[in-house]
């Protein structure tokens, strides 16, 4: 595997962090999110967010074969993925980017029903699905709570 797709798949490395390393790969996009991307209009965002899924979904295949294993904890390309779909045109606030982050790491370690029905596909694609499913369920309940503040 090239090198080029081990840093995506890990996220520039943050998967090697030796705890929680899906955590540490969600905060940091968090707060690449509440740096940058919060500045980019909503069609630049979403762009983003597809290449990073489609790019994911590649990379996860390629590093979990080498690695021989279905769901490495390493790849964490998934959370930063599912990270930036909660946090899809979210305000730029430090309360609003904390709750979306949180919210986000809930619905990716619980997994409710159907979100865990997502990692069945196969290869990178259901690495990265379930992810996308907590990242939409978080968004939603953070518009809400938006919404209601």
């Amino acid at each position: 595997m090239s090198f080029i797709s081990k840093i995506i798949a890990t996220f520039f490395g943050s998967g090697f962090f030796p705890i929680a390393p899906g955590t540490v790969a969600s905060f940091l996009t968090a707060l690449v999110y509440w740096w940058w991307i919060h500045g980019f209009a909503g069609p630049v965002q979403a762009g983003i967010i597809v290449i990073l899924f489609f790019t994911g979904s590649l990379t996860a295949t390629r590093y979990s074969r080498e690695l021989g294993q279905t769901d490495p904890g390493r790849i964490v390309i998934d959370e930063t993925c599912g990270q930036l779909i909660a946090l899809f045109l979210c305000p730029p606030t430090w309360m609003a980017v904390a709750v979306g982050f949180i919210l986000f790491r809930i619905f990716d370690i619980i997994k409710p029903y159907p979100i865990n029905k997502l990692e069945k596909f196969p290869r990178g694609w259901g690495i990265m699905a379930d992810d996308v499913g907590a990242g939409v369920a978080a968004g939603i309940l953070l518009r809400l709570i938006l919404r209601i503040q």
